[in-house]
């Protein structure tokens, strides 16, 4: 990091990390993102892609989301990073085109404005559930990415939410959509619209006890 700093002193933080970031290699099964990052601060995160349970629902919801969309132009991938001014993150699944589009990003990923659709299902542990929860909710609005699915096992017993109507300015969606596992919950626009998110991805609801 130093190299790269004494190359351009005048170099924003942003800027360095994004350039770290594209010069790492990471073992299988981890993935170094930049979720939120200024000027002044911010970090690379890695993380590792999650456990069994973790995989399980996250495959489960890319296959049925993928048979859905098979008719049309986009599809669902898995591994591929979104990058939007210097940051980057890597979903559990994300919407785009079948067929990649010029957007200025392709060495790296998928530019932002290309994505119709980003899903997470949360890992255990405090920190996966914060950064799920709250700062990639907040990194995605701020993209302008329409819509954002998060499978959360951690919270109700297990919770499905579908967040639409971004406000970059807020960074923070204005409608949200909640519900337990074992209750249906449709995606209500974009290229994934009528996808049912319900028992066969989630599993089925859970008791009290």
């Amino acid at each position: 990091m130093t190299e790269l700093l004494d190359d351009d002193p005048g170099t924003d933080l942003r800027e360095v990390l994004w350039r770290v970031r594209t010069h790492m290699e990471l073992p299988e099964g981890f993935r170094a993102e930049i979720i939120e990052a200024d000027e002044d601060s911010g970090c690379i995160e890695v993380s590792h892609t999650g456990p069994h349970a973790h995989a399980r629902a996250a495959n489960r919801l890319r296959n049925a989301m993928d048979a859905h969309l098979s008719d049309g132009p986009y599809a669902v991938r898995f591994g591929i990073d979104i990058v939007d001014r210097r940051r980057v993150w890597c979903p559990d699944a994300v919407i785009a085109l079948e067929d990649d589009v010029e957007n200025g990003t392709c060495e790296y990923g998928l530019a932002a404005s290309e994505v119709p659709l980003v899903a997470e299902v949360v890992a255990p542990g405090h920190e996966d559930q914060e950064r799920d929860r709250v700062r990639k909710r907040r990194a995605y609005a701020r993209a302008g990415i329409p819509v954002y699915v998060l499978i959360d096992d951690h919270e109700w017993r297990g919770s499905v939410t579908v967040f639409t109507v971004p406000r970059p300015d807020a960074a923070d969606y204005a409608a949200e959509h909640r519900v337990p596992y074992g209750t249906d919950i449709e995606i209500p626009e974009g290229p994934a619209k009528g996808f049912v998110i319900g028992e066969a991805i989630t599993g089925p609801p859970r008791g009290d006890g």
